[in-house]
C-alpha cells in the first residue's frame, strides 16, 4: 500500500447497488463479505439470496425505513441529524440489540455542499453530548461523501478536514470512534493517506452500474 499502512487497517466495503444477487454469491465465495448498499428496500431483497454476507447502509435513510434498516444492516453509516440517531437508538433497543448496540457513523458535510446532507462541522459540538447518551447505539466515527473532481488529488481537502474534524471532537468526546469512511472508487487510494479506516468501493470492484 502506497500510504505505508497496513492493509489490515482499512475495511473494503463492496459497494453492491444495482449488483444482483447472484454476483453478490460469487464475491462472496472469493471472500468479499461486506456489501454497502445505498437503499433499504433493495438490501432487503438480496440479504435473504446471499447468506454469509455483511450489510452496510451507505445511503440516506428516511424515518420510515429506520425499523427495518435496524434489522437489516449491522452498520448504518448515513446518520446526519440527532432525531434519526434518537430514533435509531428506540428501535434498536426493541430489537434487542443493546449488548453490542447498534453501530453508526455520523455523516459530515465537510464541504458545506448545499446538495449532500450531514450533520455541518460546527454542528456536531452541539449534538455530541446528546448522541453520547444513546446507549443503544456505537458512534463508530465519520462518514463524508467526498466531492466530484477532474483530478483525484483534489479530493484530499475534503478527507483532510474530516480527520480533523474527528481529531478535534473526540478530544471532548471519547465516546466517539476514530473511524473515518471516506473514499470511492476514484479516490479510495488518496482517502487512504489521510487516514481512511472504511472505503467504500463500487465500480472498481463490479464495473459501472446499470442505474
Amino acid at each position: 500500500m502506497r500510504s505505508g499502512r497496513d492493509p489490515g487497517d482499512v475495511t473494503l466495503v463492496a459497494v453492491s447497488k444495482t449488483v444482483d444477487a447472484v454476483r453478490l454469491q460469487s464475491a462472496v465465495a472469493a471472500g468479499l463479505t461486506l456489501f454497502g448498499e445505498n437503499r433499504v428496500q433493495e438490501a432487503e431483497s438480496k440479504a435473504p439470496q446471499v447468506p454469509g454476507a455483511r450489510w452496510h447502509l451507505i445511503g440516506p435513510l428516511q424515518s420510515n425505513k429506520a425499523r427495518r434498516a435496524v434489522e437489516l444492516f449491522d452498520v448504518i453509516e448515513s446518520v446526519d441529524s440527532v432525531d434519526l440517531a434518537r430514533r435509531l437508538d428506540r428501535l434498536a433497543g426493541d430489537a434487542g440489540r443493546r449488548a453490542r448496540g447498534l453501530g453508526i457513523f455520523l455523516q459530515v458535510n465537510v464541504d458545506l455542499d448545499e446538495a449532500k446532507a450531514g450533520f455541518l462541522p460546527e454542528s456536531l459540538d452541539a449534538a455530541l453530548p446528546a448522541l453520547a447518551e444513546l446507549s443503544n447505539l456505537r458512534l463508530l466515527g465519520l462518514m463524508t461523501v467526498g466531492r466530484l473532481v477532474g483530478n483525484v488529488e483534489e479530493a484530499r481537502e475534503t478527507f483532510v478536514r474530516l480527520r480533523k474534524v474527528s481529531g478535534r471532537l473526540r478530544e471532548r468526546a471519547p465516546t466517539l470512534g476514530p473511524g473515518l469512511s471516506m473514499g470511492m472508487s476514484d479516490d479510495y487510494a488518496v482517502a487512504v493517506e489521510e487516514g481512511a479506516t472504511v472505503i467504500r468501493v463500487g465500480r472498481a470492484l463490479f464495473g459501472t452500474r446499470l442505474g
